[in-house]
């Protein structure tokens, strides 16, 4: 039997997912987590082949992704992790690559397709997904000026206006300037939702 832990915070895609993969022969649900900080003591009691792991479409630092990916490894060497997210970008790719992480999945993809996939995680092969892949290949164009990607990582570090001028030999308002169009290209209320957007579609 493959032995699958499900990592999902919203119920009720928990449980489809629960459900689906325990509806197959070869296949058992040793655990279902909602909270993702319980995963290491849940997988080191559970030992599972192949945790399904929610991944929030967020910069890698923010999301705990690292960490996480890292933790299944120590806990349960053998556990292939198979991440999940419905948008994915080449930053939080890379990061559960380097991370450990052997497969990849889109939430709008099939069915049929993760329950092949955890079979092919379990045999010890690789799998990804053609909407990870495409991210990969094809990440998405920044709307961003190249001043305005200086600014925007530079906002990204958390430094106040005053530190962000004097970085870039920039005037206060060229500054003001500059992060006004970014919130507008990002449709964004503030500084931190710009920046999140950012990272979440792999322009920063």
């Amino acid at each position: 039997m493959i032995r699958v832990v499900v990592v999902e915070e919203m119920g009720l895609l928990r449980g489809a997912l629960c459900a689906v993969l325990s509806h197959e022969e070869d296949m058992e649900i040793a655990a279902a987590v909602a909270d993702v900080r319980e995963v290491s003591a849940v997988v080191r009691r559970t030992q599972p082949d192949v945790v399904v792991l929610d991944v929030v479409p967020e910069s890698p630092q923010s999301c705990g992704l690292v960490r996480t990916i890292e933790e299944i490894g120590v806990h349960a060497p053998k556990a292939a992790v198979l991440a999940m997210s419905y948008r994915w970008s080449p930053a939080v790719l890379e990061a559960a690559v380097s991370a450990g992480a052997r497969g990849f999945i889109g939430k709008d993809g099939p069915l049929e397709e993760l329950v092949r996939m955890v079979r092919s995680l379990a045999a010890g092969e690789r799998v990804i997904d053609p909407t990870a892949a495409v991210a990969v290949l094809s990440p998405p164009k920044s709307p961003f000026t190249p001043r305005e990607l200086d600014v925007l990582r530079a906002a990204a570090e958390g430094l106040p206006l005053k530190e962000i001028a004097r970085r870039l030999f920039l005037a206060h308002g060229t500054v003001r300037n500059h992060l006004s169009a970014i919130l507008r290209k990002t449709g964004s209320r503030n500084r931190m939702e710009a920046i999140r957007r950012a990272q979440r579609e792999g322009w920063l």
